[in-house]
């Protein structure tokens, strides 16, 4: 901790150093900056001198803090989960960082962090506080489910992860040129491509920002995803499954095969329209379910490959490749309607400003275009909506732009919510949500025809809906 968290206090610290740095006068600039480095450094060393852990055969703690003292406590017969991370400087040093979740649902549970331990420190801690003896040395390899195959990376453009990068490099330069007072006139390069921008033909002009942004996105997120994802391996070993992942940052999850409840395949329209898809295991006690998030089964990869993975975690690829069953005419019905109301209020909008205000005409008329491109939304969105129940596995499907494939166990349901709007009502139509501790913790299946959703519910878990039914002679 005294090598890794002062850097890591200097390195939270830059922008406003910099902005320091520059805004100072006389040389008082660098003083103050100075003064800056060695506080983030104070502050690195208070953190090792003020932080204490201990593990009793009941409980972990960690006690923290100088001028206000904090100490958390957990039952150890509450963990769930001991991820380890290392970053690039821990790495160098063979340190690792220790969270330890709870399983906890609301968004402020970060668990408890131990940062950072020695790496082999760490590993048996987690065998420990996760019951499990450690493995002789011939054994401790499992049997390998998923690597990463290099050739994957080519799913990295289709993932858009470089869209965040953009926003917090152009976000943090914003917000060093405000606190330096920097005046952008003058840089000569900037002044040259606005220059060039401003005296282009206006479709030239979209046409090469529009292309040079599709190039930025698209190497951005391939680094994002070689960064994140490299070295990836999925093994199951002792009743676990045994995620790794990074190249700088290295990432350690384990999952337990007792709390897994299922798994999910989503694909992304751009990745889907590449062939790829992820998959992601629906699981108690996991925090973070997005693309770098503990859940991660599989990065990005062939449709055919996710598949595979989620049927060697279900024990079976009936529920990755089965027909589901249609929601029928009326749901269809409904996409359409939906669709063709959001044109037909965009388009009225834009033509009622060109004729009351005074506005072009390309507006409402470029809007039409989107009557037909609502019509192969609404169609794909109803030819990618279904249900299954396939033995002890309740699968549904939904969504267009992002198509999802919900994989769960119905052992794991703890409940029902049936929804029915008032259009749902007249067209004889509800949504049936399944509850469960795991994931995302709630699965909807969208306008299923009434007396189906009944069924489904009450065979997927024959009593729950007992009290509630009126069995017809």
């Amino acid at each position: 901790m005294l090598a890794v968290h002062p850097v890591q206090e200097v390195i939270r610290l830059l922008p406003v150093l910099i902005g320091v740095l520059f805004i100072g006068r006389n040389g008082q600039g660098q003083i103050w900056s100075l003064v800056g480095v060695g506080i983030a450094v104070l502050g690195g060393v208070l953190r090792w001198f003020t932080t204490t852990y201990q593990i009793t055969p009941t409980h972990i703690r960690v006690r923290r803090g100088l001028l206000s003292r904090r100490e958390m406590s957990v039952p150890r017969d509450r963990v769930r989960t001991v991820d380890l991370t290392a970053r690039p400087l821990q790495r160098i040093l063979g340190l690792s960082s220790v969270v330890i979740g709870t399983g906890r649902s609301d968004h402020h549970d970060r668990g408890l962090t131990l940062d950072a331990l020695a790496t082999p420190q760490a590993a048996r801690l987690r065998q420990e506080l996760l019951r499990r003896a450690p493995a002789p040395e011939e054994e401790s390899a499992g049997s390998e489910l998923a690597r990463l195959v290099p050739a994957w990376i080519r799913f990295g453009p289709f993932t858009l992860s470089g869209i965040a990068t953009i926003g917090v490099v152009v976000g943090s330069l914003a917000n060093i040129v405000n606190e330096t007072h920097l005046n952008p006139d003058e840089f000569g390069l900037l002044n040259s491509l606005i220059a060039h921008l401003t005296s282009a033909p206006v479709a030239v002009a979209v046409l090469e920002i529009t292309v040079f942004a599709a190039v930025t996105v698209a190497v951005l997120s391939s680094i994002a995803y070689v960064l994140a994802y490299w070295h990836f391996r999925l093994v199951r070993k002792d009743g676990t499954l045994h995620v790794t992942r990074g190249l700088l940052t290295t990432r350690s999850t384990t999952i337990e095969t007792r709390r897994l409840r299922g798994a999910e395949i989503s694909e992304p329209l751009l990745l889907r329209g590449v062939g790829g898809a992820r998959c992601a295991a629906i699981t108690t006690g996991l925090r973070g379910r997005g693309e770098h998030g503990s859940a991660v089964l599989l990065p990005p990869a062939p449709v055919a490959e996710a598949r595979r993975v989620a049927g060697e975690v279900l024990g079976g690829t009936a529920p990755t490749t089965a027909e589901l069953v249609r929601h029928g005419h009326r749901a269809r019905l409904r996409r359409y309607t939906r669709a063709f109301l959001f044109a037909a209020a965009v388009t009225g909008i834009l033509l009622l400003l060109w004729w009351l205000a005074g506005w072009s005409a390309w507006p409402w008329q470029a809007a039409l275009a989107l009557f037909p491109l609502g019509a192969l939304l609404a169609e794909d969105r109803y030819r990618n909506l279904g249900h299954a129940l396939l033995g002890r596995k309740l699968v549904f499907r939904q969504g267009s732009l992002l198509r999802r494939r919900y994989m769960l166990s119905s052992d794991g349901v703890i409940g029902w919510v049936f929804h029915r709007s008032f259009f749902q009502r007249r067209a004889g139509l509800v949504s049936v949500t399944a509850t469960t501790a795991a994931g995302r913790q709630h699965y909807t299946s969208a306008d299923i025809p009434v007396a189906e959703a009944v069924r489904l519910a009450d065979e997927a878990v024959p009593g729950m809906l007992e009290p509630f039914l009126v069995r017809r002679p």
